[in-house]
């Protein structure tokens, strides 16, 4: 399949931790497809180590990659949320978040120790985690009479398309993903459907 057609992502958590002159450091990888979910989770990861000294993150969402954000969380400038991030993209995964909780054991490990510190940990973190392939989709909403929904539910299987809601009254809407390569075959069949509507969303 061609390359701009997928990306690469996690489907599942993970921590990992490491200890350095007294210092321990803990880092929590996730996925996420919204800054909203990102924020639900940095909360509860507050709640979860409240006498920590550091909660230092990164996170890159979407499959274009362009939504990403990085924070120190009072460390000192980029020797934190960037080494995260730079784990992150050598992985080349989006739609996936790290957080490293960090509790202070007394002794300042200066600039480059807690760069080091941070990218370690957060290495150790994505390397126990499967990275998985997927594909990019386009979201549409498809309108159409229930006496259809056989032959709207065979393209979108055949075609390899997600289902994220669905509502089956006497007349039907289901919000799919459509995979980018397969959009032209899908938007074809469902013409050949008359009275069946798609549309973006």
């Amino acid at each position: 399949m061609n390359e701009s057609f997928i990306y690469y992502t996690i489907e599942q958590e993970a921590v990992a931790e490491l200890k350095d002159r007294g210092s321990k450091f803990l880092a929590c990888a996730f996925p996420v497809t919204t800054i909203e979910q990102f924020k639900l989770k940095l909360k509860a990861l507050k709640e979860l180590h409240p006498k920590a000294n550091h909660y230092c993150f990164a996170y890159r969402i979407g499959t274009d990659g362009n939504t990403f954000k990085v924070s120190d969380d009072g460390e000192p400038g980029g020797s934190a949320g960037r080494p995260i991030l730079g784990q992150i993209d050598s992985k080349e995964i989006t739609n996936i978040a790290v957080v490293v909780v960090r509790y202070f054991g007394g002794t300042l490990l200066g600039v480059p120790g807690l760069i080091n510190a941070y990218k370690t940990v957060t290495s150790f973190v994505l390397q126990t985690i499967p990275v998985v392939q997927k594909q990019k989709e386009i979201f549409y909403a498809i309108e159409f009479d229930y006496t259809r929904m056989n032959e709207v539910m065979m393209i979108l299987k055949q075609c390899n398309c997600s289902i994220l809601n669905q509502e089956q009254l006497l007349f039907c809407r289901i919000e799919t993903g459509i995979p980018q390569n397969r959009l032209e075959e899908v938007a074809y069949r469902f013409k050949e459907l008359h009275d069946v509507h798609l549309q973006k969303f």
